[in-house]
């Protein structure tokens, strides 16, 4: 369920948050959704934000780069 919530921010803050949203193809309600649920759901352990896990696994790496970083070849 969602529910309104009204802040107080600087104006330029704003437009350029908005202007982000726009070219990240979101809105600023998700933005800051997507932020406060890190801050929330954050128990001091690493972990990915919002905008790296949109990414992850969008990049197809060769064969010589292992889980432990990249292996020597002999």
């Amino acid at each position: 369920m969602s529910t309104k919530l009204t802040l107080t921010v600087e104006k330029s803050v704003i437009e350029k948050a908005k202007s982000y949203a726009n070219k990240t193809g979101r809105s600023l309600s998700e933005i800051i959704e997507n932020y406060l649920e890190t801050l929330v759901t954050n128990d001091h352990k690493e972990e990915l934000s919002p905008r790296l896990k949109k990414i992850v696994g969008s990049v197809k790496l060769p064969k010589i780069f292992g889980d432990k970083g990249v292996e020597v070849l002999f």
